[in-house]
């Protein structure tokens, strides 16, 4: 989870959705905040990936390579470090540092899009209303109470529309840097790809932009269990909200931190398929050897076969560690930088 989305507030209230869309303030404020938010996200999304993406590298690689390769994730780490160095921990950063700033502004933008729509066409039905009311009840949130009208299915649903929408950029971000990460060669001469650059330009000659975008229906498919990550951040957030005396930015922390957690315990197989997919061979002109996994389903059933149910859970250590401190680091870094922009 990007710092920029933990930090939300309650975007059903009026004061949230007037700040979303820039009602009653002024131009220069709005274009103030805009830039504020802009370099924050940029300087969260290096703390992430500083943090972050060394764990990302190790699960990536228990995902996708033999079972006598590594004998966990803390043989993964020194055989990494000892054949490639502390940089082989960062290979395939780029990609996902330029990608975040897109992702984080489209999956911000989208979410509060959702929930407005879910909101006002489908929530404010009384029928479907009177069915959610058990799950809206007033939040004391922003240190003021809102009445939040979009229930927490509203929430999860609203998660699955705005993972669908960012995994049309997230898809190929994710393809590239997972291609990356399993290049083993210290020695780059040894590689097939020289970086992300040259990743991107040899799979799209070879492939076309159906290349490029290998493994999307695999990354719509996770992208679902957004359900739970913003559903689970709703429920959380209620409870802090109504059982503690945490501030608003420690509420917003700690359910990003634990919804985060919730989403890879509910999402994690799904990803294990995705990743062997995006490294898969494309084959063909490309010349890096021979398709395995045309679908979905022969991905899932060579996991199957190969390992059994363990199969979908490798490499789930590195990832479940790295979910709480890389978005902490990332909040902190974030608010940090906003406080010290001047306005």
């Amino acid at each position: 989870m990007s710092s920029v989305q933990t930090s939300i507030v309650n975007p059903d209230s009026e004061d949230a959705t007037n700040d979303a869309i820039g009602l009653g303030q002024p131009a220069q404020s709005i274009q103030h905040k805009n830039y504020k938010g802009f370099v924050a996200g940029i300087f969260s999304g290096i703390a992430k990936l500083s943090v972050g993406h060394p764990f990302d590298t190790i699960k990536v690689r228990l995902q996708t390579s033999e079972k006598v390769q590594f004998k966990g994730p803390l043989d993964c780490v020194l055989q990494t470090i000892r054949h490639e160095g502390v940089q082989g921990l960062y290979k395939g950063a780029t990609p996902p540092l330029v990608g975040w700033m897109f992702m984080d502004s489209i999956m911000l933008g989208s979410l509060t899009f959702y929930r407005r729509i879910l909101k006002d066409n489908i929530f404010s039905n009384p029928s479907i209303l009177t069915v959610a009311r058990a799950s809206s009840r007033k939040v004391d949130n922003a240190n003021q109470k809102v009445e939040d009208r979009l229930p927490t299915v509203g929430h999860g649903i609203a998660g699955i529309m705005a993972g669908a929408t960012v995994s049309f950029i997230a898809a190929p971000v994710e393809h590239i840097k997972a291609r990356l990460q399993v290049q083993y060669a210290a020695d780059k001469s040894k590689r097939l790809y020289s970086g992300p650059i040259d990743c991107i330009k040899k799979i799209a000659q070879a492939h076309g932009i159906r290349g490029v975008y290998h493994g999307l229906s695999a990354t719509l498919l996770f992208r679902s269990f957004f359900f739970f990550w913003w559903g689970s951040y709703d429920l959380f957030t209620r409870y802090f909200s109504e059982h503690t005396n945490l501030s608003t930015p420690s509420i917003n922390f700690w359910a990003g931190g634990l919804s985060a957690q919730v989403f890879w315990l509910t999402s994690y197989p799904s990803d294990v398929v995705k990743q062997r997919i995006m490294t898969d061979p494309l084959g063909g002109a490309l010349r890096d050897g021979e398709r395995r996994f045309p679908r979905w389903k022969d991905a899932m059933m060579g996991i199957w076969r190969r390992d059994g149910p363990r199969g979908f859970w490798r490499g789930f250590v590195p990832c479940f560690l790295r979910a709480f401190p890389a978005n902490a680091v990332a909040l902190v870094a974030f608010e940090g930088v906003m406080r010290a922009l001047p306005e």
